[in-house]
């Protein structure tokens, strides 16, 4: 049994098993009174999810325009960023899986820290205070959009041709590494800007990175969600509507845009995540 395979059952078991918590989540609680819109939350869903495919990321996108057409608390962010991640993210991994080449090792034990360190991180962030979630949130979309910038101004490459795997002390500081960047991710803090500068330091293909990204996120979102699920520490409406029309939106990226004019558009995205990082951080520090 080869790991594209192993990995393929993972995700569609995770998938169903996901599917089955959230639907009992939601059946059990009032979601349809939340403050959110399905259709603004779906749209949100569907664009930050499509972006998210062509390799621009989604939680900071997804941030940004949840916080502009106030759909979510921003306390309830990390919760609501994740639970919608999952099936998407899911999506995603099971599509480029098969497509790029990575050690196994590697992988599973990369995948394995992040999942470890997303419970963890899912344990804690909900005890936390909104102006410390409002900090965090502000730091992440400023690391975010900084390492976008350097990636368009070519100070990252974006396909760094590094080794397919890892071995030694190398894959020693990327599983602990992983269980840390699993834990942020728990906090609202994607993992495609550690990730990609891991890859960078340790001598890993960006290429490589990608389907240990995507599991990363998917499975690690997975484990944080269950601790959402219990805590309750998550938008139920927001979240629903999100991964409804995000997974339309990873479909429609992955199968029938094969490519698209995307520096324009990046250029813009990040002067807009750069605006809403600063405006949290004001925000938090008005709350101090």
């Amino acid at each position: 049994m080869n790991i594209v395979l192993i990995f393929k059952t993972i995700y569609a078991t995770t998938a169903v098993a996901f599917s089955a918590l959230l639907i009992k989540d939601l059946r059990k609680s009032n979601f349809m009174k939340g403050r959110a819109s399905m259709v603004i939350s779906g749209l949100i869903g569907g664009i930050a999810y499509f972006l998210d495919t062509l390799g621009i990321g989604s939680f900071a996108t997804s941030t940004v325009m949840l916080r502009s057409f106030k759909q979510v608390q921003d306390k309830d962010l990390p919760g609501s960023l994740n639970v919608a991640s999952v099936l998407p993210i899911l999506l995603e991994a099971f599509i480029f899986i098969g497509i790029i080449q990575v050690d196994p090792l590697t992988i599973v034990t990369m995948v394995s820290a992040a999942c470890i360190g997303a419970w963890m991180g899912a344990s804690v962030v909900h005890k936390l205070p909104e102006q410390r979630i409002r900090l965090i949130i502000s730091i992440a979309l400023f690391i975010a959009a900084t390492v976008s910038l350097l990636k368009q101004l070519d100070f990252i490459p974006a396909d760094y041709a590094g080794a397919i795997g890892l071995t030694g002390i190398k894959l020693v500081i990327a599983i602990l590494a992983s269980a840390i960047i699993g834990a942020l991710g728990a906090l609202g803090i994607g993992g495609y800007a550690p990730l990609l500068a891991l890859a960078l330091t340790l001598g890993l293909s960006s290429r490589a990175m990608f389907p240990i990204m995507s599991s990363s996120a998917a499975l690690g979102g997975g484990f944080a969600s269950i601790k959402f699920f219990k805590t309750g520490a998550y938008d139920r409406k927001a979240s629903l509507a999100m991964t409804i029309v995000a997974l339309l939106g990873v479909v429609i990226a992955a199968y029938i845009v094969k490519t698209l004019p995307l520096n324009i558009l990046t250029w813009v995205v990040i002067g807009v995540i750069y605006y809403t990082a600063v405006s949290i951080f004001m925000s938090s520090c008005k709350h101090q």
